[in-house]
């Protein structure tokens, strides 16, 4: 058997593994990531880029539909058509740029990339295939950032119909109909993208609202499109399996069960981290419920093992794994660093967006805190672009100003995630927002509306 060692050795090049692997390198530690599949993981190659590049193809699909009947615009072309090989195609070299892009940074960093599956032999060691070609690699430190899998329901596993996310962004053809089960971002981010492709779609949610860790006031501008897209949401419904034939989705409700017909079942109820399978159990390591137990310097229970990313739980998000990433390969070549960061912002890639930074309304003593909301429907920029829908919303202190948290909804509000996140991070009051000179005529100034109005200075309300 081959040996290696190392200082560092990563588990995973997603974003957070490879994030931490090229910190780590730049910063002149001898480090390897190990990597079962492609680099980028699941955010690049099946997750949130490939997604996106589906949204966006959905969303110019629709606006050329649009067109082809009578429009406040006046353009006329003729109806359009879609080929989804080709669009999958153009995905798929989207995802090959960007994972490739993420093998020259490792490379440029000096950090050497070894393909296949880990396995575990201890704190110290990992053993990467088997027989002649394995290789065991023994380091100082180690880093987990093994990622996390669809959930898959034990009633309707994986196969034929019934597909995950991976699949659903992958398909050569447009099926009819899609059934959904899970009205969480995921399932409406692929929904609606589908929906504006022509599919039908019905979404089925076993709570009494979509995206339910939301509060009505943000859904609602979401739940808006989505009638008017047509798409049929069943909520307070839960998913029983398929029919005997294998055709339908059986549903219950306290109305009673139906079924529904469909090409396709999509479940995205959510993801599962990936802890098992290579060793890890022989560790021992400190769990919290089904997450690897990790401090505020992502240490794990054992001497130089760290933890990061969709294996340490929620949010199982993309830039969380990157800056815990950057941090722990900070930690590892001696730096003084621990986690303080005060929000990470959330997005759901829906139509219209929704971002959500710090608390929600639900989250404070309503005593304490005060909300202060300025809809884009009053913003020219909005109305210039057709969508005026949405609003945003600054959660703050009563007596202090201090910025809490701030939600939006609307068109393009993710492009505004940083600045929300900045704002409280920097401990930003309501006067700090109100007296910043925002840009005319752009839909960022409806964040310093809300800031006026939270002052009772609203000039365009």
């Amino acid at each position: 058997m081959k040996t290696q060692s190392c200082a560092l050795l990563v588990i995973g090049a997603g974003p957070g593994g490879y994030v931490c692997a090229t910190r780590a390198g730049q910063l002149g530690i001898d480090t390897i990531v190990v990597e079962a599949e492609r680099p980028g993981g699941t955010c690049l190659n099946v997750g949130c880029i490939p997604s996106k590049a589906l949204i966006h193809a959905a969303d110019e699909f629709a606006k050329v539909r649009g067109f082809a009947g009578p429009n406040a615009l006046g353009i006329s072309v003729p109806p359009p058509s879609i080929d989804m090989a080709r669009t999958v195609e153009w995905k798929d070299g989207v995802v090959k740029r960007l994972t490739g892009g993420v093998s020259s940074l490792l490379k440029k960093a000096g950090v050497r990339y070894v393909q296949g599956k880990a396995t575990m032999v201890d704190g110290k060691t990992v053993e990467i295939g088997s027989g002649d070609g394995a290789i065991r690699i023994r380091a100082e430190h180690i880093v987990i950032a093994s990622g996390s899998s669809p959930v898959e329901l034990p009633f309707m596993p994986f196969g034929g119909r019934v597909i995950s996310s991976t699949e659903a962004l992958s398909l050569t053809r447009l099926p009819e109909t899609l059934a959904i089960v899970g009205g969480g971002y995921i399932g409406l981010e692929i929904g609606t993208a589908m929906a504006k492709l022509g599919v039908q779609v019905t979404v089925v949610e076993a709570a009494g609202s979509i995206l339910p860790q939301y509060d009505a006031e943000l859904t609602r501008p979401v739940k808006a499109r989505l009638d008017a897209l047509g798409v049929t949401l069943h909520l307070a419904a839960k998913a029983r399996g398929l029919s005997a034939d294998g055709t339908a989705l059986v549903v219950d409700t306290a109305d009673g069960t139906f079924e529904i017909v469909a090409d396709h079942v999509l479940v995205t109820v959510g993801r599962t981290p990936n802890i098992a399978g290579f060793g890890l159990e022989a560790l021992g390591l400190a769990m919290d419920g089904s997450f690897i137990a990790i401090d505020d310097r992502c240490a794990t229970s054992m001497r130089d093992v760290y933890a990061i990313g969709d294996v340490t739980g929620d949010p199982m998000l993309a830039h969380r794994a990157m800056a815990q990433g950057a941090m722990v390969a900070e930690i590892v070549a001696g730096e003084k660093r621990a986690w303080d960061k005060r929000v990470i912002p959330a997005i759901c890639f829906t139509d219209p967006e929704i971002v959500v930074v710090g608390a929600l309304p639900t989250e404070v003593d309503a005593r304490k805190a005060k909300t202060s909301i300025f809809p884009f429907l009053a913003n020219g920029r909005a109305l210039s672009m057709e969508r005026s829908d949405g609003f945003v919303r600054i959660l703050s202190d009563i007596e202090t100003g201090l910025i809490l948290g701030i939600q939006a909804a609307g068109v393009g509000v993710s492009e505004m995630a940083g600045q929300f996140g900045l704002a409280i991070e920097m401990a930003a009051t309501l006067t700090d927002i109100a007296d910043t000179i925002h840009a005319h005529p752009t839909m960022g100034e409806v964040v310093q509306e809300a800031a006026l109005k939270g002052l009772g200075k609203a000039l365009h309300a």
